[in-house]
């Protein structure tokens, strides 16, 4: 007799965002070179709260730019969906904020 299940993993959608607080503020960020887990295909959130104007950069393919304004509670998204090293960075500060360290 032969059964229904299958013998192929499945994969269920990462429904909850990773979420990253960045905050600029007398030339100093925080976070600075850490590692951030996260999968493929989920939501990833960066908040900033900055007192200078930059540009994050995000170091995937497709690569994302979002322009950072001297302003409290900006918030910018994407997703990865290719696994490996994405270094999350400020153009204009050179600092290198989190490497996210995207699995399967």
């Amino acid at each position: 007799m032969v059964g229904c299940s299958s013998s192929e993993p499945t994969t269920e959608p990462v429904t909850t965002a990773r979420t990253i607080d960045i905050r600029i503020a007398n030339g100093a960020v925080s976070p600075t070179n850490t590692r951030t887990e996260a999968q493929v295909g989920q939501r990833i959130v960066l908040r900033v709260d900055s007192d200078a104007t930059d540009e994050l950069h995000i170091h995937s393919a497709p690569a994302h730019t979002f322009p950072v304004a001297a302003a409290s509670g900006q918030e910018f998204d994407f997703t990865v969906t290719v696994p490996g090293q994405v270094e999350i960075e400020l153009h204009q500060i050179g600092r290198t904020v989190t490497t996210l360290l995207v699995r399967q």
